[in-house]
Order: C-alpha cells, then structure tokens, then sequence
C-alpha cells in the first residue's frame, strides 16, 4: 500500500502521523531515499517503532513521541516531501492534521491519506461512528490547500480505500 499511494525512492523526507506498531513506517523506510519522522502521542508504540526498525536495520527512521493536535511535527516549513496520514483521520480535528502537513509539506509535496471504509465492518480499525469517508477527507485535505493527485486501487486490501494529494494549485 506505500508503494500504491506513492511513498518511493525519490520523495525524499517522509513524515508519518501516528505510527503505531510501524506497520507503515518500516516498508517505507525500506523504499525512500530520506529520513521517516515518525510520530505517535503513545510512548510505547513509539518504542515498539523504534525497535522494530533498529532490528531491521533500518538507520532512516526517527520515531518521537508527539502530540500532533497540542504541538504540531516541530519539523520546518516545506520541509519534507512526503506525509503518511494513514488511518489517523478520524481524530478531534483532522483539519488541523492536514494543516500541519501542507506546513511541512515541499512545493509539490504529497500527502498520502488512508484509511478504514466506514460502509463496511473490518476486523480492526475505530469504531465504525467515528470513520470518516473518502469525500470527507477529500473535502477537508482541498481546504487545507491540496488537491487530489490519484485515487490509487488498493486490491491488496479491501479494508481500506486510499488518496494522493499534492501540496498547491
């Protein structure tokens, strides 16, 4: 699914908005040229990142404990080339997510965003309520100022449906 949603080799600096267990930020470290910040509010999911990369071997990954609501990423301005924001949409205020990834986001930046289908039960994921759908995150991702790139097919998982945005007009 990283691949499908376009975070590859040349996108440079990746920032991921709640890692989790890392089950995104692994694969991509294995396929990008440049460092994945990645974040999560949770200590220890934090932790379990980290440890999971360093016995990869994978010396590209930054796992930090954030509040990204409270606090923001604390990276600079147009400063990374590509955002994960995979299953985290559903959070108070995903407007300000978005905001806080168009700040961080290159000219041309890309924003991939993921997540649960809110018309169908999964084995995982929030609570079926709280799902936001497709046309939400498209709406809410075009007022923070991007728009959309590729509504990618994402076959290996009918759980999911997916997006590529980019940063500008």
């Amino acid at each position: 699914m990283v691949e499908r949603l376009g975070c590859t080799g040349p996108c440079g600096d990746v920032a991921e908005f709640g890692c989790g267990y890392g089950t995104f930020t692994l694969p991509a470290a294995e396929r990008v040229s440049g460092t994945v910040y990645a974040f999560d509010i949770e200590p220890e999911l934090v932790a379990i990142t980290d440890d999971k990369a360093r016995d990869a071997g994978l010396g590209n990954v930054c796992a930090s404990v954030r509040d990204l609501l409270a606090h923001g990423t604390g990276l600079a301005d147009a400063s990374i080339g590509y955002v994960m924001a995979f299953n985290i949409l559903h959070v108070e205020e995903p407007l300000a997510i978005l905001r806080e990834a168009h700040r961080i986001l290159a000219p041309e930046g890309r924003l991939g965003i993921l997540h649960w289908r809110a018309d169908i039960e999964t084995p995982r994921g929030p609570p079926m309520d709280i799902r936001p759908t497709r046309e939400q995150c498209r709406a809410w991702a075009e007022q923070a100022g991007f728009r959309t790139v590729d509504e990618p097919d994402l076959c290996c998982c009918s759980w999911h449906w997916g997006l590529v945005m980019a940063k500008g007009g």
